[in-house]
C-alpha cells in the first residue's frame, strides 16, 4: 500500500486505517487512480485534484469541474469523467453467477421475457442498471427493481422517478462496458480511463 500514500490525502488514509487490509487497499488504490486519471485531464498536481469519495458513496468533483464515474471488477478499474452527469459500470464477461435466479429475483418480469434468460444478455442487463444506479447517484437495493431496460437496448427508465437514460455498451476485450447518460447529443464523448488491477 505504501506506493499509493504519495498521492492520499490525510483524511484517506486516516479513513484506510479504520477499514479491513483489503477494503483499505481498494479504496486507496481507487482514489491513487483517479487522482492520476484526473490530475493529466485537468493539468494539476494528482494531490491537489479535489476527490469527495467517502467509503460506500459514489465519487464527485466540486461544481464546475464535471462529473466523474468509477466501477470495478476483479480485474479492472474504470474512470469516467464528463461535463454532464453520467454513470458506468463494467462487468467482465464470463462472470460466472446465478443468472436465472438474479434476474427472477431483481428484474421486472417484462425484462426477464424480452433477455430470455441468456445469460450475457442478463449480464448486460445488470451492468445497464448499475451504471443507470451509478448516474441518479442512486442504491442497488432500492433502485434495481425501478429501473427498466428499455426493449431497444438504447434506454432505460426508472418507473417511480420517471427518468429516462440513454445507454451506451461497449464490449472490450474481456469486459462489457455501460454507460448511462441523459443526454444524447453529448458535445464530447466521455472520457474513460480503463486499467488492469
Amino acid at each position: 500500500m505504501g506506493y499509493l500514500t504519495h498521492i492520499s490525502t490525510s483524511n484517506e488514509l486516516r479513513i484506510a486505517s479504520k477499514l479491513s487490509k483489503s477494503r483499505a487497499k481498494i479504496f486507496l488504490e481507487t482514489r491513487h487512480y483517479m487522482r492520476d486519471a484526473l490530475s493529466a485531464l485537468f493539468e494539476i498536481e494528482p494531490i491537489r485534484v479535489p476527490i469527495i469519495a467517502p467509503p460506500g458513496e459514489p465519487p464527485k468533483l466540486p461544481i464546475g469541474m464535471g462529473f466523474i464515474s468509477i466501477s470495478h471488477c476483479k480485474d479492472a478499474f474504470i474512470i469516467c469523467w464528463h461535463h454532464k452527469k453520467i454513470g458506468i459500470d463494467i462487468e467482465r464477461s464470463d462472470r460466472d453467477f446465478d443468472y436465472k435466479s438474479l434476474a427472477k429475483k431483481y428484474f421486472r418480469q417484462e425484462n426477464i421475457i424480452n433477455s430470455n434468460l441468456n445469460k450475457y444478455l442478463i449480464l448486460k442487463e445488470w451492468s445497464a442498471i448499475e451504471a443507470a444506479i451509478k448516474f441518479d447517484r442512486g442504491k442497488l437495493s432500492k433502485d434495481i427493481m425501478e429501473w427498466r431496460y428499455g426493449m431497444d437496448k438504447e434506454n432505460l427508465y426508472h418507473n417511480s422517478k420517471k427518468i429516462k437514460l440513454n445507454l451506451t455498451q461497449l464490449p472490450f476485450l474481456d469486459w462489457i462496458i455501460s454507460i448511462a447518460y441523459k443526454n444524447k447529443n453529448l458535445f464530447h464523448p466521455p472520457t474513460i480511463i480503463c486499467s488492469n488491477l
